[in-house]
């Protein structure tokens, strides 16, 4: 029996920077960023936007395009690291906000968990799920992918920013993609990356030796979280290349496949921090593959890589580049740009392997297979990717800014049909900090 994806909806930011302007207001050659990462949009959250919306609007679009019955829907699982609450799932955010719209009780009976493992949680979520459409083969099951990847004004990662969810629908004999049982693991705690409680004193913040009462806080040490994460970017792709190169080469052992484990793939998919990670990365294992003793930049730089990336990993860079990181969901993001540059050029893909390479800081890598299914196109038809990104609104330097900061009040563009952030309860003491959202 067949098991994987059956259909697949994305919700992103309506509004984008262009890498360009970013570029030239933090005096970088905009030419570095656009021909050397493969950068041209940089998309970013509007006012009534977060990861719980992306992740709602992502399956009401999911659930309407398929028709679905929500006592049909047996899960809902969530990948994510940005999770708006340390004990509240996003995952029941998703169903509360379903539900006002397709019934109240309708998801009673629906399955929610958030998975964090930094950007290879949503792939650990979905492989939890294609073992128990495994041994449920009646079930349905939605895996959803939801961040913001948020970093720092002025610092490294700022060009890198992104976000959006991918909701997939896993189901048995399905029409897009059929995984393999097999995965090969690599696993290696560090602190490549990572988003850590953060702890100050009242003498640091009201600069007094006592400890009076602040805000509800009795204890003198304040923790706080922050979006943004704490990462050293030379030891963080290093991480990325030891652990997918591990993973892959495992993959192959336990697989028992002989010859460029590789040259099985139509394509590869790969975690996407910035547009051309992939390609920058996996010259590592095409080297290894190829007995090849030359300098690694030397190697990438050769016809017959170039040639390699193009062939395979070059499909999944077209929408990376207009959207940005979307952590756990950029590999999902990459397969999605694939399947519809496929479908573009009418290529027949039918029972061709797609190779996935997952990474996740913290660290670890996951690989394994899937087999492109006979009816794919009438599902990815469906999806408007790229149509989409072309209909994204470019916003100024300044509005990026003031959205960055969270010092705009009004959106960009007024919400139309979607789930919205309304408001953050602030007075109610059993209720302070709830969010609440509505449709518009």
């Amino acid at each position: 029996m067949k098991v994987g994806i059956d259909s697949i909806a994305f919700e992103i930011p309506k509004i984008h920077l262009p890498i360009k302007v970013l570029a030239e207001n933090r005096n970088i050659e905009p030419e570095k960023l656009v021909k050397g990462l493969g950068l041209h949009k940089m998309s970013f959250p509007d006012v009534h936007q977060d990861v719980v919306t992306f992740a709602a609007n992502a399956v009401y679009k999911l659930i309407q395009q398929e028709n679905l019955n929500p006592k049909d829907i047996a899960r809902i699982y969530v990948g994510t690291e940005s999770a708006v609450d340390s004990s509240k799932p996003i995952a029941t955010y998703i169903t509360s906000l379903l539900e006002q719209q397709l019934g109240e009780g309708s998801f009673n009976y629906c399955d929610t968990l958030d998975m964090t493992f930094a950007c290879i949680g949503a792939v650990d979520a979905l492989q939890v799920n294609l073992d128990f459409i495994r041994l449920n083969p009646t079930k349905k099951a939605i895996v959803v992918s939801t961040d913001n990847a948020k970093y720092d004004l002025n610092s490294t990662g700022e060009y890198t920013q992104g976000a959006g969810a991918i909701a997939m629908l896993v189901t048995a004999n399905p029409r897009v993609l059929a995984f393999s049982q097999e995965v090969g693991v690599s696993a290696q705690g560090v602190f490549d990356f990572f988003k850590p409680r953060r702890y100050v004193t009242k003498e640091e913040i009201l600069n007094t030796t006592d400890n009076p009462e602040w805000f509800g806080i009795l204890e003198n040490e304040i923790a706080f979280y922050k979006e943004q994460p704490v990462f050293d970017g030379q030891y963080s792709n290093q991480c990325y290349i030891n652990r997918t190169s591990d993973a892959y080469f495992k993959y192959k052992e336990i697989t028992n496949q002989k010859g460029k484990l590789y040259e099985s793939w139509e394509n590869i998919l790969m975690h996407l921090p910035y547009c051309f990670q992939a390609r920058r990365t996996f010259v590592e294992i095409f080297a290894k593959e190829n007995n090849l003793t030359e300098d690694i930049k030397s190697i990438s730089k050769t016809p017959e890589y170039l040639e390699f990336v193009n062939q395979t990993i070059f499909p999944s860079e077209i929408a990376s580049g207009q959207v940005g990181n979307m952590y756990t969901g950029s590999i999902f993001l990459g397969m999605l740009s694939t399947l519809c540059y496929h479908l573009q050029q009418n290529t027949n893909l039918t029972n061709k392997k797609f190779g996935f390479i997952a990474y996740g800081s913290g660290s670890k890598s996951k690989v394994f297979e899937a087999e492109v299914q006979e009816h794919w196109q009438s599902v990815i038809e469906k999806a408007q990717l790229f149509e989409t990104l072309n209909n994204s609104t470019e916003i100024d330097f300044g509005t990026y800014i003031s959205l960055h900061k969270k010092e705009r009040k009004q959106s960009v563009l007024q919400p139309k049909n979607e789930f919205v952030l309304d408001y953050i309860e602030k007075e109610n003491p059993v209720l302070v900090g709830a969010r609440y959202y509505k449709f518009q």
